[in-house]
């Protein structure tokens, strides 16, 4: 019998520690029948803007229908690629410049999948998910930044 997949909250409150990243990691060494991982970290950048330095992005979401979205995403990347596992978590709220933001992690039998499935899945998270980041300035302006 065949379970059906439900949405999984992608949400993290705050920057993704790298805690959870190795949590997540080492996880996976009991899973022997997967021979390759890719895994993209997207971290907050210290621009130079005109109006000062970005030390921080609020990140906000339309939840309810950004965990949808993700989840149609998912779906459509495990249908096209043989992948054992699939992981995403996202930030919403404050992350400081140098923090992570975003992590995606795919694991295949053979590395290729993992690899194009993990490059996929971050495009079009980016494109099509409803998240928005608010870059906090030293000056304290901020500018809104859509799905960052």
């Amino acid at each position: 019998m065949e379970t059906k997949r439900t949405p999984k909250n992608i949400f993290v409150q705050g920057a993704i520690s790298p805690d959870k990243i190795a949590k997540s990691i080492a996880n996976h060494s009991t899973k022997t029948d997967i021979g390759g991982h890719s895994i993209f970290l997207g971290q907050v950048r210290a621009d130079q803007k005109e109006e000062g330095k970005v030390i921080a992005i609020e990140y906000t979401a339309y939840e309810e229908m950004a965990l949808e979205k993700a989840f149609e995403i998912r779906e459509a990347i495990f249908a096209k690629y043989p992948l054992s596992c699939m992981h995403i978590y996202h930030s919403l709220g404050e992350v400081k410049s140098g923090e992570i933001c975003l992590f995606v992690f795919t694991s295949s039998k053979h590395r290729k999948a993992a690899i194009d499935a993990c490059e996929e899945l971050v495009e079009k998270i980016k494109k099509e998910v409803p998240v928005w980041g608010k870059e906090i300035l030293e000056n304290e302006k901020s500018v809104w930044k859509e799905n960052t």
